[in-house]
């Protein structure tokens, strides 16, 4: 299982938010480069990327942050937030250098533009954000929730060839109270979907279950920026789960 550090940026900073709200913020560091580095030598393959602006806005705001983090790092890097044309999702793969993006709004609300773009760079790529409120998927940096169940939007994305969707129940995120658990089986059980368990995180036990369970990934946010886990010790132990 892969445990991947997160890094969600706002106006060039590393943040986190809390249950999503813009207004609740904590900011963890001025340069997100030198953090992705310190992920990197704690043993991460992986580092998942939010710009939380360009969720909000549909822009790629913090374009010259990622591009800082892109060159200062050998990880793998998913990034999300406001991925939601062609032309972006060129920027970040094509001249970035990004491994994959996260397409949230866009998946939802554009069926056509997600098959286009899976079949232009395959779906190992192109990766789906499930963002879940009350059992409901949302968009636009979770300020709108639509009237499409999550489960359903999962089966819909595997019928249409989606490999991987990070799946965040909302109301967990940056809460340090544990993920939803009965979501992610709930998953699992509807569907042969590889994803990332997203929100929630908030000590190494958490960490060790989701590999039990044998799922594909889980993000950690907040648990490492406020010391509940140390991220070298944890990819060490998982080596022997």
């Amino acid at each position: 299982m892969l445990v991947i550090p997160a890094i969600d940026l706002k106006d060039g900073q590393a943040v986190r938010l809390f249950k999503g709200d813009y207004s609740q913020k904590t900011v963890y560091s001025d340069h997100p480069e030198e953090l992705a580095q310190t992920f990197e030598k704690a043993g991460a393959t992986y580092l998942h990327v939010v710009d939380l602006d360009g969720a909000k806005d549909g822009l790629a705001k913090n374009l010259e942050t990622i591009k800082a983090i892109r060159k200062s790092t050998q990880m793998k890097i998913e990034l999300g937030g406001g991925i939601r044309d062609l032309k972006t999702v060129q920027l970040y793969l094509d001249e970035v250098g990004i491994d994959r993006v996260i397409l949230g709004t866009a998946a939802l609300k554009d069926p056509q533009f997600l098959k286009d773009v899976l079949k232009q760079y395959g779906n190992e790529k192109i990766v789906v954000g499930v963002d879940v409120k009350n059992g409901y998927v949302s968009t636009a940096g979770w300020l709108e929730t639509s009237q499409m169940p999550y489960l359903e939007f999962i089966q819909y994305l595997q019928s249409i060839g989606v490999k991987y969707i990070v799946a965040t129940d909302i109301s967990k995120d940056g809460t340090l109270t544990g993920p939803n658990f009965e979501m992610y089986d709930q998953i699992a059980k509807s569907s042969s979907i590889q994803f990332v368990v997203s929100g929630g995180i908030k000590d190494f036990d958490n960490i060790k279950k989701v590999a039990q369970k044998d799922y594909y990934a889980c993000i950690v946010g907040k648990a490492y920026y406020e010391k509940k886990i140390d991220l070298k010790e944890t990819i060490q132990c998982l080596q022997n789960v």
